[in-house]
């Protein structure tokens, strides 16, 4: 059995103000995308796929992998207009290496600072479920709004989890889960469902990884794997200099 990481590397800089990609974006004279390759090299997993914008392919190649020689980085491919196309670029990109039963963990090349040891805290639930993810219990109260802004429900602050990434399965669990939502025409957030196609929920849109198992995948339980409040996914300019302090 195998491990493979899929690092999604296809955000824009727009958020923190950048006219590049903010994975692209140096930090103590290395790319945010550096740190977050460096630690799946450190961790079990035994190879990584990287999924990129066209235009920053040959630059992840040889400005990152080659540079810093990272051995672990096999495959880096085309990813699509959405996350959700993406990842199942990426999956699709495995298929002819990887078997059911390999893992795979899935993870936002904007969160730099997983560490080794989460990633292989995480391999060892996925092993155990089948399905796990990177979360954190909420420190602060939710409340969940109507569509005009007002309270419309309250959260059990005990029983609510920040999700985030790596989330890792069995390969044949979510290439399947991720197969059959593409043929159900399940859309991306900012999208219009379409009239026909033989869609389950018109309003079904992907935010992270889990949300497809859930949808197509019902009766799979869904490990909660604790990690650091630290693993922050840099989106704003704040985010950014977070993560020059922290780095």
């Amino acid at each position: 059995m195998k491990v493979y990481g899929i690092v999604l590397a296809g955000g824009s800089g727009k958020r923190v103000g950048s006219e590049i990609p903010k994975q692209y974006i140096e930090v103590n004279g290395k790319p945010l995308l550096y740190y977050t390759l460096k630690a799946f090299e450190d961790s079990e997993v035994d190879q990584i796929s990287v999924v990129a914008d066209e235009a920053h392919l040959q630059f992840v190649v040889s400005e990152i992998v080659d540079k810093y020689g990272l051995k672990k980085v096999i495959r880096v491919c085309q990813g699509g207009s959405e996350r959700f196309d993406s990842v199942h670029h990426g999956l699709d990109d495995l298929r002819t290496i990887a078997e059911a039963e390999d893992l795979v963990l899935i993870h936002d090349g904007a969160r730099p600072f997983i560490k080794p040891e989460e990633i292989n805290r995480m391999i060892d639930e996925v092993k155990l479920h089948d399905a796990a993810i990177a979360a954190m219990p909420v420190k602060d109260t939710i409340k969940v709004s109507d569509v005009e802004g007002f309270v419309a429900a309250t959260t059990v602050r005990s029983s609510t989890w920040q999700i985030q990434t790596p989330q890792g399965f069995r390969y044949e669990l979510v290439k399947e889960a991720y197969d059959k939502a593409a043929q159900m025409k399940w859309k991306a957030p900012d999208s219009e469902p379409e009239a026909e196609g033989g869609l389950l929920d018109a309003g079904k849109i992907f935010t992270d990884d889990s949300m497809v198992i859930e949808a197509v995948c019902p009766e799979q339980k869904i490990k909660l794997v604790p990690v650091s409040y630290e693993n922050i996914k840099i989106t704003t300019a704040e985010d950014l200099e977070r993560a020059k302090n922290l780095l």
